[in-house]
């Protein structure tokens, strides 16, 4: 269940937000909306796939395992990886929005939303949101930065997508894994993007892809398949090989 609440100096002075990454605050997913904004430090370490989202539209997301509830970057020491996708980093916040209601979203006023009933909402521990006259911390500037770099991402994936979807460059993917131990894995339910396709393109739509600035996430994304041996060399870290 969540609580959301928008966010005042009145109402969260001596809220805090805990930072560690653990199972326990709810890191152990499988995978991450991500977006353009962030592909070149998420190609670093994760494979980039698309997902269907509640209304079967797919979107870019950073994977980082196999099945429902694995992470395989979390352990006892937290996250192993140099970038934490900004979708987790996020967490407990949320944007929210002032205004009418039969008004668009970009229409308007963007506020800052938390969920009080996060595990990472605090008291006690972790990062103080506001200081003591009122005034926010760095760190939640920092938050403030981060969920506006969000939302603009959110506005980026529309057009990657539409631009994917157009030319048809998304396939689904089935990938059969066997493990050093002799177990096996199947990762189903993911699409990627059709290499072969997108080289048969003509030169005009990828000028197209270019002036949309789209060009560059698909080179990203492409480059971010590599990590899928990461990922499998992690889970036979993990089984014990």
């Amino acid at each position: 269940m969540t609580n959301f609440a928008l966010l005042n100096n009145d109402d969260h002075q001596n809220v805090r937000v805990i930072t560690e990454r653990s199972a326990k605050y709810g890191d152990n997913v499988m995978y991450a909306l991500t977006f353009p904004f962030e592909f070149r430090s998420v190609q670093a370490f994760y494979p980039i796939l698309f997902h269907n989202d509640a209304k079967g539209d797919p979107y870019p997301v950073a994977l980082f395992g196999f099945q429902e509830g694995e992470n395989l970057f979390l352990d006892d020491s937290g996250w192993d990886a140099r970038y934490v996708p900004a979708m987790v980093r996020r967490e407990p916040f949320l944007i929210g929005y002032q205004g009418s209601e039969d008004q668009e979203d970009d229409e308007r006023a963007r506020v800052l939303s938390l969920d009080m009933d996060h595990p990472r909402v605090s008291r006690e521990e972790g990062e103080a949101l506001f200081q003591p006259l009122g005034a926010r911390t760095p760190f939640l500037d920092d938050i403030a930065e981060l969920m506006e770099n969000i939302y603009q991402g959110y506005q980026h994936n529309k057009v990657l997508m539409a631009a994917l979807q157009e030319h048809g460059l998304l396939e689904s993917v089935i990938m059969d894994i066997t493990l050093d131990n002799g177990s096996k894995n199947q990762l189903q339910g993911f699409h990627a993007i059709d290499e072969d396709k997108l080289q048969q393109l003509p030169g005009s739509v990828i000028e197209d892809f270019w002036k949309q600035h789209v060009l560059m996430p698909i080179f990203m994304i492409l480059a971010s398949t590599k990590n899928i041996r990461n990922l499998i060399d992690r889970k036979n870290a993990q089984r014990g090989g």
